[in-house]
């Protein structure tokens, strides 16, 4: 008999996107069991456009997060999986069937995770093509098992979370990676290039710079709880290092302007911190993009940094901003 699968997709004002990712879960090959939508209290039409499928709809009086919303989906779902897509995303076809396939032929492997396709949802422009090279890349050179759990397009066995607990609701960001890296001590997790998600990503650079400064804050705390390995990391030490180079460098051109070329030796020695992304870049997109996605790079790996430091000094001052201890759920009778 075929599995009963429950699909969750958590929402805030997803007006732009959850009609495509809608779409998308019901042409799944495999078919679905239910889908629910957890609407984060959005101001927009999200919930409007939920009303135009066979969906269940759940709605928050309040935002309260991503974790907050896919545990709300958990506990109302009946399947013996959980097919978790975020709202931005939309599954290829054979995303619920190959993730399905894996899990039917690894019986110790309880969490399965994809990668964003290079063809974004809707062509947003150049920042948002950066992103999709970078998100894409950084999850393909990781593909196979991993400790790290990515839930934006993700298949779970239920018991998994009757045996671990449910996502820790006081992490707004990497609630995801604190959940994978307890799932380790029972379960295995694969990443996986056959299961693919086209994403609507960030298009605007501020609100990129913006989005990565705030979620880079819990990155230390979250590392810090880790009772394991190190799992999956999206930017390199070397990169960031290099990255924090530049303009650390830059004040020493007021003394002497010969100083001009430290950082921009430290900013080639970025370029090549990761050969295996820049040759992904070159043959992708060309020479003349490569100078452009390296420029927002930097940007994006200073935000990084300075997300990271000013996280770990509110945890210092606060040892609530971070991961909290999440209790096994009840498993169902």
């Amino acid at each position: 008999m075929r599995p009963t699968v429950s699909v969750i997709i958590p929402a805030y004002n997803s007006a732009k996107t959850l009609r495509a990712c809608l779409e998308a879960v019901y042409a799944q090959r495999h078919p679905v069991t239910e889908v629910i939508v957890v609407d984060d209290a959005s101001a927009d039409e999200t919930r409007a456009i939920a009303g135009e499928f066979p969906c269940r709809l759940l709605v928050s009086d309040r935002n309260r997060g991503p974790a907050a919303g896919r545990n709300r989906g958990i506990r109302a779902s009946s399947g013996e999986l959980l097919f978790f897509v975020d709202s931005d995303c939309a599954p290829e076809p054979d995303a619920l069937e190959n993730a399905l396939a894996i899990l039917r032929d690894q019986p110790d492997v309880a969490c399965v995770h994809g990668i964003y396709a290079l063809r974004p949802m809707f062509d947003d422009g150049p920042v948002e093509a950066y992103r999709l090279l970078h998100g894409h890349h950084w999850r393909l050179r990781n593909v196979g098992r991993v400790r790290t759990t990515l839930f934006a397009v993700c298949v779970t066995r239920r018991v998994a979370f009757d045996e671990v607990g449910l996502f820790d609701e006081n992490l707004r960001a990497s609630e995801d990676v604190e959940f994978g890296d307890r799932l380790a001590g029972r379960y295995a997790t694969v990443l996986t290039d056959t299961v693919v998600c086209r994403h609507d990503d960030d298009s605007h650079l501020g609100k990129l710079l913006r989005k990565q400064f705030g979620r880079s804050q819990l990155l230390v705390p979250v590392a810090l709880a880790e009772r394991g390995p190190a799992g999956i990391r999206a930017n390199t030490p070397a990169g960031l290092l290099t990255a924090l180079l530049v303009p650390l460098t830059v004040p020493l051109v007021l003394v002497d302007p010969l100083f001009l070329l430290l950082p921009l030796g430290f900013f080639g020695l970025f370029a090549v911190a990761e050969p295996a992304l820049l040759r992904f870049v070159l043959r992708q997109r060309g020479p003349g993009f490569a100078v452009f996605f390296y420029g927002v790079h930097l940007l994006v790996q200073l935000s990084v940094v300075a997300g990271a430091a000013v996280g770990g000094l509110r945890h210092l001052a606060d040892r609530d901003f971070g991961p909290t201890r999440v209790a096994p759920v009840e498993p169902r009778r």
